[in-house]
Parts: structure tokens; C-alpha cells; sequence
């Protein structure tokens, strides 16, 4: 059962609502195999009703495999299924004039029998061809066409005029219900999974914008600072080139422009990186409530932590919540921050959609680099970083990270200057990886 569940659990909402829709339609032929071909096989049916038991097994196959051709078809993963279409529409057509046909010559004595037929092969057929047509306009055509067909193989069979109309509308009736009912589901599905790329894209998109936002930032800041050290160095050489002691002093100038465009730089990419606890902490719970999952704050808020603690525990934050929406299935999340004696902070991140993996995988056991890029910013402050199951069905992320030695709100802890500085510089440091690859975390 377990393994049964977590099948499950690690299927995306759009998979589980195909899985759905697609096993409702097969499960129409079973109710058409069980309400229609087996009532036609009592012993007053003759021979006769064998044949129509057989004729509606393979009009309920033929529908099944239109319904799940179709159904690719919308979602544009092939083609349209014209010749199953016809296929359909040709065994329908088929098992109705049947079915009139041994109701004429009192083969079917028992009406309910007859009138399951009737609808059945009508209903289940229509329904099934309506999934196969591109307009609203082709689908009423389907059903307006095979009423008048059965209102014009009742004629020639001779029945009365209450019996003709009463055939025609109830398979005008059966078939717009059914033609509804398919036609809606998968309607649903195709929005279902249209909303999920829409939601993929619209986080493309903010990644690409913060991005963009970066990029613009640092034009701002160099752009102008660039192109006055290149002139003053130009100015330089010229100078230098003619002996003239000013050089020194051009040179000077351009050594403190680039010093001062390294600071504005640490300063973009501490705004940049930084994330406060509190603010990630509200976000956190609000984006888990809109994906329908139940979010716990508990313990502190971490008001009390220096700034560059709450910065480190506010990306953890951040991944754990990235981590919950895209590697699990979750209902309830739990995040908890506590201080053990003032020694030290513990932020815990616990939800019940347990990933593809125990460990730190990012989703079909591909090692996951959000994680390691948290490790590398605990590391800065001597911090660690736990994560996997948690019994049953649970996953837990802890996060460590000692307090300064003068306790809640004193100065930043090691490397807080050279946090930034070291990233910049070289490209190295706690945060060594790319500011996009963060923000795609």
C-alpha cells in the first residue's frame, strides 16, 4: 500500500487528473459491456442476441481507443484520429439499425433491453466522436445526423409515428448529454495542463526579470565609472608618454574610480543576495496556501538574529519552499525556528510530499545544486545543513547555524564584508555560484 500511495503522491497534478479522465472513459466501456451486451444475451434472444452482445464488446474497444487517440489529440501530442472517427460512426450507425432491426421482428421483446441499445450505441458513440471533431458546429451535425438516421431506418421498418419520434429524440437526447460530458472532460484536462505551463512559464519569466533587473543594475553602476577610468588611462598614457608628472596623479584617480566601483558592486550584490528571515518566512506560507498546502509557522520569527543570519536562514527558507512545490506531492508543511540556549539557531522545514528521493535530489535523482548552494552559505558561518526522510512519508530539512558570542542581535558573525567582497572579486566565496542560478533555485 505504501508503495502504492507513493506512486501516487509523486505524480504532478496534471498527471493525476489525465490519469483520471482517461480511466472514466474507459470505464464508460465497461458500463456500456455491462448495462447493454450482457441484458442481450437471455435465451429468448436466439442466436441473435450473442451477435449483438459481440457487436456492442467491439463498439465499446473501438470507442475506448477513439477516446484515448482523441484525447492525445487535444493535448497535441498526434494527430487527428479521422479514420477512427468514421470507424465509430460507422459501427454506431451499425449497431442501431441492429438493434431497430431486432425490435422489429420481436428478437429483443424486452424494452428496456431495446432502449439501452438504442442509447448505448448512440450515446457512447456520439460521445466518443465528438472528442475527434474540432467545432461545436461539427458536433451537432454528428448528433442531428444519426437521429435522423435512426428516424429514417424506423420509418422503413414500419413503426408508428410516436415510436419514430421517441426513437429520434431519445437518441438525440443520449448523445447531446454524453456528447457533453466527453467533450467538457476533456476540455478540463487541456486547462489543466495549460495552466500548468502558463505557471511554468510565469516563473521563467520572474527569473528572467530579476535577471534582466541585475543586469540593469550593474550598467548603472559601471557603465559610467568604465568609461571614465578608460579616458583617465588614456590620459595617462599621453602623459606618461611626454614625461609629465601628472600621470601619477591620472593614475591615482583611476585606482580610486576602481575601488569605488568595487563597492558599488558589493553593495548591488548584497541587495542582491540578501533575504530577510521575516519577509521569506510570510512569503513562504502564502505561496504554499495558493498551491493549496497548509503552511505552520512556528517558534520565532527571527527579529532577534543579526542580519547576516537572517539572510542565510531567509534562503534556506526559500529553497525548502521551492523544494516542497516542485519535488513533492505535499498537503501540511511545518517550518520551525528555535534557539537551543542561545548558542545556537535551528531553522527545521518538514512537509509530508516525501521527493523522487530520500536524499538531496532535485526530482528523478539528479543531485539537486540548491541545496549544495545553502551548504556553502551555512559554511560562512560555521553552519550546517541536514536533509532527508523523516519517517513515513515525511521530509525534514534542518538548518544550524551558531549564534555569536554576544547572543541574539550582536555584530555579524565571520566573513561578513568578505561574504560579498570574496564573491565579487573572484567569483568565489559562500555564494559562488551565478546570482540568476539563485534566484532559479
Amino acid at each position: 500500500m505504501a508503495t502504492l500511495t507513493g506512486w501516487w503522491h509523486r505524480k504532478s497534478k496534471p498527471v493525476k487528473i489525465e490519469f483520471y479522465t482517461r480511466w472514466s472513459f474507459h470505464f464508460f466501456g465497461v458500463i456500456e459491456v455491462v448495462a447493454i451486451g450482457i441484458p442481450s444475451l437471455p435465451r429468448e434472444t436466439g442466436p441473435l442476441g450473442g451477435w449483438l452482445f459481440l457487436l456492442v464488446c467491439a463498439h465499446a474497444g473501438l470507442c475506448t481507443a477513439l477516446q484515448a487517440r482523441a484525447l492525445d489529440w487535444r493535448l497535441g501530442r498526434r494527430e487527428q484520429p479521422v479514420k477512427l472517427v468514421l470507424a465509430v460512426a460507422v459501427l454506431s450507425t451499425a449497431g442501431l439499425f441492429a438493434a431497430l432491426a431486432l425490435r422489429g421482428t420481436d428478437t429483443i421483446p424486452d424494452n428496456t433491453v431495446y432502449a439501452l441499445s438504442l442509447g448505448g450505441f448512440a450515446g457512447f458513440g456520439l460521445g466518443s466522436i465528438a472528442l475527434g471533431l474540432r467545432t461545436a458546429a461539427q458536433m451537432t451535425y454528428a448528433v442531428l445526423g444519426m437521429a435522423a438516421a435512426v428516424a429514417a431506418a424506423s420509418l422503413l421498418l414500419g413503426l408508428a409515428g410516436r415510436n419514430i419520434f421517441g426513437n429520434a429524440l431519445g437518441v438525440a437526447a443520449t448523445g447531446s448529454s454524453l456528447v457533453l460530458t466527453y467533450v467538457f472532460s476533456a476540455w478540463l484536462l487541456k486547462a489543466v495542463w495549460d495552466l500548468d505551463a502558463a505557471g511554468e512559464l510565469q516563473s521563467r519569466l520572474a527569473v528572467a526579470e530579476e535577471r534582466l533587473r541585475f543586469g540593469r543594475d550593474l550598467h548603472d553602476v559601471m557603465g559610467r565609472n568604465l568609461a571614465v577610468i578608460a579616458l583617465k588611462s588614456e590620459l595617462a598614457v599621453q602623459l606618461a608618454e611626454r614625461g609629465r608628472p601628472e600621470s601619477v596623479a591620472q593614475m591615482s584617480e583611476v585606482q580610486r574610480i576602481a575601488r569605488e566601483s568595487q563597492r558599488e558592486i558589493r553593495d548591488v550584490v548584497r541587495g542582491y543576495r540578501e533575504a530577510d528571515l521575516h519577509n521569506e518566512l510570510e512569503g513562504a506560507q502564502g505561496v504554499l496556501k495558493a498551491a493549496s498546502i497548509e503552511c505552520v509557522i512556528e517558534g520565532d520569527d527571527g527579529r532577534g538574529l543579526s542580519a547576516e543570519i537572517q539572510s542565510t536562514l531567509g534562503w534556506v527558507v526559500r529553497e525548502a519552499t521551492t523544494n516542497v512545490l516542485r519535488h513533492g506531492d505535499a498537503r501540511r508543511c511545518t517550518v520551525r525556528l528555535t534557539e537551543l540556549k542561545g548558542r545556537e539557531a535551528i531553522l527545521v522545514v518538514e512537509n509530508d510530499g516525501v521527493p523522487d528521493a530520500a536524499d538531496e535530489t532535485g526530482g528523478g535523482g539528479r543531485k539537486g545544486s540548491g541545496l549544495a548552494g545553502l551548504r556553502e552559505r551555512l559554511s560562512a558561518l560555521n553552519g550546517t545543513l541536514d536533509a532527508g526522510r523523516a519517517g513515513a512519508g515525511r521530509f525534514r530539512l534542518t538548518a544550524r547555524v551558531p549564534l555569536p558570542a554576544a547572543g541574539r542581535g550582536g555584530g555579524a558573525a565571520s566573513g561578513g564584508e568578505g561574504l560579498s567582497g570574496g564573491a565579487v572579486a573572484d567569483g568565489s566565496g559562500p555564494a559562488g555560484a551565478a546570482p540568476g542560478k539563485e534566484v532559479a533555485a
